[in-house]
């Protein structure tokens, strides 16, 4: 039995710059952390030839092309794992519309884990791309590439997108690790959303939205620049900023619920934030000083809070049991 572990991640500044569409012309950048929010994957070899699958539903199938689950399927294909395993995935929050990433960090989960069960080794530079070839190439879903790269990498990252894919580690002490996630509070939304029409439209909309795009990237560079300064406090500001222009890009981003709950945040203490992922739904991430933070949970109540804490580690084995 192998189980592999893969964080969640929430994007701070540049969401959007991470499509072809606009990076192959401009240049991307995003600045982004995993957080200790985790998928996890788990492979076991049967005695016999079947494929038994366990996710929010169940699959037993005999060969490779009748599985139902998209990325199962092709990561199994990828990885060469053709019979005889009993595999299952599992996540730390709802699997679905959530907007921290999740589909990606299951993708690289599951590479990493097939991966493993061969003894083959595969290093967070080509489990990303890999992840982003079935995601983006052969599912032709229509995301970035940001998720992927901070699933496999971990830890709080900046990464820019040109013919190639660059991670640039930021370094922070322990004690700015935490006095700056220490300020930012997620909340669920209670909404759950497909957020491939949103991302469809976005992507749609490139070319239009070029210049708010430009600004979007430029957001990345000045929030990197004030991670490293040690202003965390201008991050507020950065992410209410990029929310405002965020919202312009396609129809369903935001709705009177979330702008409802947004506002309320902001006149408890709130100096920013964003809905994460495509928007629509799913958690909202705020920047709150810690002396305002009791008022902003007493106002929003109602929600449920998710602690997080950034998470240093990317995809990793943490058990690994062979019988013989």
């Amino acid at each position: 039995m192998i189980i592999v572990q893969t964080p969640l991640r929430i994007s701070l500044a540049g969401g959007g710059t991470d499509f072809e569409g606009f990076y192959s012309n401009h240049g991307g950048a995003v600045l982004s952390t995993a957080i200790n929010k985790y998928v996890f994957a788990i492979v076991e070899k049967r005695f016999d030839d079947t494929i038994v699958l366990s996710y929010s539903k169940r699959e037993r199938v005999k060969n490779v092309s009748q599985i139902k689950h998209e990325l199962i399927r092709e990561a199994m294909k990828t990885t060469g794992v053709e019979k005889g395993i009993e595999l299952t995935t599992l996540a730390d929050i709802p699997s679905a519309g959530t907007g921290l990433g999740s589909s990606s960090s299951a993708t690289v989960a599951l590479l990493h884990v097939l991966y493993s069960y061969q003894n083959k080794l595969k290093n967070a530079q080509e489990l990303a791309e890999e992840a982003c070839k079935i995601e983006i190439d052969i599912l032709k879903s229509p995301i970035g590439k940001q998720d992927q790269y901070i699933a496999a990498f971990g830890g709080l990252q900046f990464i820019e997108f040109n013919d190639c894919v660059k991670v640039e580690d930021i370094k922070l002490s322990e004690v700015d690790k935490q006095k700056l996630s220490g300020n930012l509070l997620l909340f669920y939304t209670g909404i759950t959303r497909s957020s491939n029409a949103v991302l469809k439209e976005q992507n749609t909309n490139i070319n239009s939205n070029s210049l708010i795009l430009r600004k979007i990237r430029e957001l990345a560079f000045q929030g990197k620049e004030n991670i490293e300064n040690g202003d965390f406090d201008k991050l507020g500001d950065l992410l209410h900023y990029s929310w405002e222009l965020k919202k312009q890009l396609a129809n369903g981003i935001t709705n009177g619920v979330i702008d409802k709950i947004y506002q309320k945040a902001l006149d408890s203490g709130a100096t920013g934030g964003k809905v994460t992922g495509a928007g629509g739904g799913g958690f909202l991430l705020l920047y709150v000083p810690k002396e305002k933070q009791d008022s902003v949970r007493n106002a929003l109540r109602h929600l449920r809070e998710l602690p997080f804490r950034f998470g240093s580690d990317g995809t990793k084995i943490i058990f690994n049991y062979r019988r013989s």
